[in-house]
């Protein structure tokens, strides 16, 4: 069983290496091709060539190495087999960010609303 254009040979069950797809999408992306001339240059379909670019955009070159063969198990929350975009550590580091950062804005408004409210006293105390 020899390799050609990284997949196998064997027609009715077509497997391509992550190595292969990675050079497929960053060709495409680095010449500026269109899927359709991506797709007769490696006799592949230009919808496959778009659905490994969205891998390749959503989770990096490494999603592309992923076996995402057959349904995804029942149990299983993400769709179509494939893991969270974020591991748990980091949403709750974002999500703690999020709201150290909502604290601060809630912060600078009052203290402008503050500082506003001591330039009117100013300027009323003047006028007197």
């Amino acid at each position: 069983m020899s390799i050609k254009f990284g997949r196998l040979d064997d027609k009715t069950n077509r497997k391509y290496t992550g190595e292969f797809k990675q050079k497929v999408v960053e060709e495409l992306r680095q010449n500026n091709l269109s899927y359709k001339g991506t797709a007769r240059k490696y006799e592949l379909s230009d919808t496959l060539i778009a659905k490994w670019e969205r891998i390749y955009l959503e989770e990096g070159p490494e999603g592309l190495y992923l076996e995402r063969r057959g349904r995804a198990t029942r149990y299983d929350n993400s769709s179509k087999g494939r893991q969270p975009k974020f591991d748990k550590k980091l949403e709750e580091d974002l999500i703690t960010e999020n709201q150290r950062l909502r604290m601060e804005n809630e912060y600078l408004k009052k203290l402008n609303a503050l500082v506003q409210q001591k330039e009117i006293l100013k300027r009323k105390t003047k006028l007197k």
